[in-house]
């Protein structure tokens, strides 16, 4: 007998219930992934709000990409530590589509705003007279919006689909959070119209942005190899080569996620792969853009500076004193503001 989805107060995460003996080991490790990744990416969206030397439209980008990957492993990795420390892998069936939501939202936002960026660097490489008119700050705020407000539709259509699917079996769920497929997997309901919605809004949000970042960088590349001296070559492949990293990390991850091959041997590791955009990607990209990023790394210094600066007791003669003879010197600490 089919049950209503209101009858289900909760879904089970199963996660890594096949390894007790190692939840507490894994618990510290992703810990440690999760206190640097917001570490890392809200330090990069500070460094973009005060630094005026960052205020241009590639940091404009990288910032909601900062803003966006600390929100999306504050929305996956918490829930994954807690079951991984106390054991409870229950969600319940609104968290489950909230956390869809949010995680769906953020990797569809992402996935446009990494092709915007390469929009932008197209601008600056290709039609270096113009940019400044063309990427006018008008334009990126359109820009960005558009990538937000696209994938907050598109996701809201998924989720209202979800939102009808019953459940009369099992409710447990075989991975570490709430994914569209994985709720259709385990519904009862004919699922004929959601697989081919999702599919379609997988479509949307993956080729198209691909496709222009896949023609950007077609142009990029001829504009670059079209530079006589080699330094102008260089410097003009460094403007972009942390965010051909960055690109080549997010749908690499997604790739083998999504697209690999089903076989008993895979099939073991199923789990393992959706950690690759989980982790990997909000991680590793602020990284790469403070270590590849000279602008970045100057920005760093000065706040660095400022910090040691403000901080640091400096041990200095006080010849104020005039309860003791003048000869005689005082040493006092005093901050150096």
């Amino acid at each position: 007998m089919q049950r209503n989805l209101s009858e289900i107060t909760e879904f089970i995460l199963l996660g890594f219930g096949d390894l007790p003996h190692l939840h507490i080991f894994l618990f510290f490790v992703f810990l440690g992934i999760y206190i640097l990744t917001i570490a890392f990416n809200i330090l990069m969206v500070f460094l973009i709000v005060t630094d005026h030397h960052l205020h241009t439209p590639m940091y404009f980008f990288l910032g909601n990409l900062s803003f966006l990957e600390a929100v999306y492993s504050s929305a996956s990795l918490p829930k994954m530590l807690g079951s991984l420390l106390t054991g409870d892998k229950t969600i319940s069936v609104k968290g489950c589509h909230i956390q869809f939501f949010v995680v769906a939202l953020l990797i569809g936002t992402e996935s446009y705003l990494l092709s915007v960026m390469s929009y932008d660097r197209f601008l600056a490489i290709c039609k270096p007279l113009y940019y400044a008119t063309l990427m006018n700050g008008k334009l990126c705020i359109q820009l960005a919006s558009c990538s937000w407000i696209n994938s907050i539709v598109l996701v809201t259509i998924c989720l209202v689909l979800l939102s009808q699917l019953h459940y009369c079996g099992s409710n447990e769920i075989d991975n570490f959070l709430c994914e569209s497929l994985s709720l259709v997997k385990i519904s009862c309901s004919d699922t004929s119209l959601v697989k081919y919605v999702i599919l379609i809004l997988a479509f949307v949000f993956s080729f198209p942005p691909f496709l222009l970042t896949l023609i950007s960088y077609i142009f990029i590349v001829a504009a670059i190899l079209k530079i006589p001296s080699t330094t102008g070559k260089q410097k003009a492949f460094s403007t972009c080569s942390s965010h051909i990293i960055v690109v080549s990390i997010f749908y690499g991850s997604i790739f083998i996620a999504y697209f690999k091959p089903e076989n008993e041997t895979i099939r073991g590791l199923n789990k393992i792969f959706p950690l690759l955009y989980m982790v990997l990607p909000p991680l590793i990209n602020p990284l790469i853009y403070s270590l590849r990023n000279k602008d970045v790394k100057e920005a760093l210094r000065k706040v660095a500076g400022k910090f040691w600066k403000g901080n640091l007791c400096l041990l200095v003669p006080n010849t104020d004193s005039s309860f003791l003879p003048r000869h005689k010197a005082v040493w006092v600490w005093r901050i150096n503001a």
